[in-house]
C-alpha cells in the first residue's frame, strides 16, 4: 500500500536523512588504503547511537552489521570484515537509521586512493543518473519515468543496469511501496503523488547487468566480476517539485563536468527478460 507523508512527516524524514548524511561524512574522513572495513561499521554504529538513533540494517532479516560495505565487483549488501581497503578500490557504503520513528537510508560510492579513470567515470555517471532520475520524481509523473531515466543513461553509457534489486519508498518502515526499479517504460507504473518519499538507487556495472548472491546469502556480486557502483538518495515529492532530502550533506561527487577524454566502455549485454 502506498502511503503519502504529511509535511511534518517529511520533516522527520529530512532529519533522518541529515543524520545518515552526517555519518557518511564522518566515514569519508577515515577512508584510506589499509583500513579494515569493519572499522567503518564500528564507527558508523557508534555515531548512529550517539545521535539517539538506531542502525536500521542491523538485525534486519538477519543482516549482522550496521553498514553494507561493498567493494569493486560487489554490488550491494556486502559484509564489513577484516579485509583492508586497497589503493584503487571502489567502495560503496549503504547506511540506514531509525530516528524518531522514521527511517533514513542513503548510499554513496567513493574511490579509495587513486582509482582508474574508468572507475572514476563510472562513479561520476552514477551520481549524474541519480540526479536526473530524481528530477522525474514529480507529482503527476509515474514511477516508470524515474526508472526509464536511470536505464536510458546506463544504456547510453554502455553499462549493465542491475535489474534484480530496486529502490523503494521510505517512511516509518525501510521498504515501503512502491518499488522503484532502475529500468522501465515512461508513463508506466504507479502515479507519483505529492507526499511520497522515494529512495532512488542507480546500480551500474562495467559489464553485464546480471548478478549473483554469494554463499553468505547477502553479498551480491556482478556475474562477470566487473566493477559495480550503487548510489542512493531520499527524495520527497512536494507540490512544487522534488526535494532531495539527502543532498544537504554527504554528496561525494558534486555536479561536475565529465573528464574530456572518457575511456571506452565495453557495451553491456542486453537483458533477455
Amino acid at each position: 500500500m502506498i502511503t503519502l507523508k504529511s509535511p511534518s512527516e517529511i520533516q522527520k524524514l529530512q532529519e533522518s536523512a541529515d543524520l545518515v548524511s552526517e555519518v557518511h561524512n564522518r566515514l569519508q574522513e577515515i577512508i584510506e588504503p589499509g583500513l579494515p572495513t569493519i572499522e567503518l561499521d564500528q564507527l558508523a554504529e557508534k555515531l548512529i547511537r550517539s545521535y539517539g538513533a538506531k542502525p536500521a540494517f542491523k538485525g534486519y532479516r538477519g543482516f549482522p552489521y550496521s553498514v553494507c560495505v561493498s567493494i569493486n565487483e560487489q554490488v550491494v549488501h556486502g559484509f564489513p570484515s577484516d579485509r583492508k581497503l586497497r589503493d584503487g578500490d571502489v567502495l560503496s557504503l549503504d547506511i540506514g537509521v531509525h530516528y524518531q520513528g522514521y527511517v533514513g537510508d542513503v548510499a554513496r560510492t567513493v574511490g579509495v586512493g587513486a582509482i582508474s579513470p574508468e572507475a572514476d567515470l563510472l562513479i561520476r555517471r552514477s551520481y549524474q543518473a541519480l540526479r536526473e532520475a530524481g528530477e522525474q520524481a514529480r507529482h503527476g509523473n509515474r514511477i516508470g519515468d524515474v526508472s526509464h531515466a536511470v536505464e536510458t543513461l546506463g544504456r547510453q553509457w554502455g553499462y549493465g543496469v542491475v535489474r534484480d534489486f530496486v529502490g523503494h519508498a521510505v517512511g516509518c518502515s525501510m521498504h515501503e511501496d512502491p518499488q522503484v526499479p532502475n529500468y522501465g517504460k515512461p508513463n508506466a507504473g504507479p502515479r507519483i503523488k505529492a507526499g511520497m518519499v522515494l529512495c532512488i538507487e542507480p546500480m551500474f556495472n562495467l559489464g553485464t547487468w546480471e548478478v549473483q548472491v554469494l554463499s553468505d546469502r547477502w553479498t551480491v556480486v556482478t556475474k562477470d566480476r566487473t566493477l559495480s557502483v550503487h548510489v542512493e538518495d531520499m527524495i520527497a515529492v512536494l507540490p512544487d517539485g522534488p526535494k532531495v532530502l539527502s543532498s544537504a550533506n554527504g554528496r561525494i561527487y558534486p555536479e561536475e563536468p565529465e573528464p574530456e577524454a572518457a575511456p571506452a566502455v565495453t557495451p553491456a549485454r542486453e537483458a533477455t527478460n
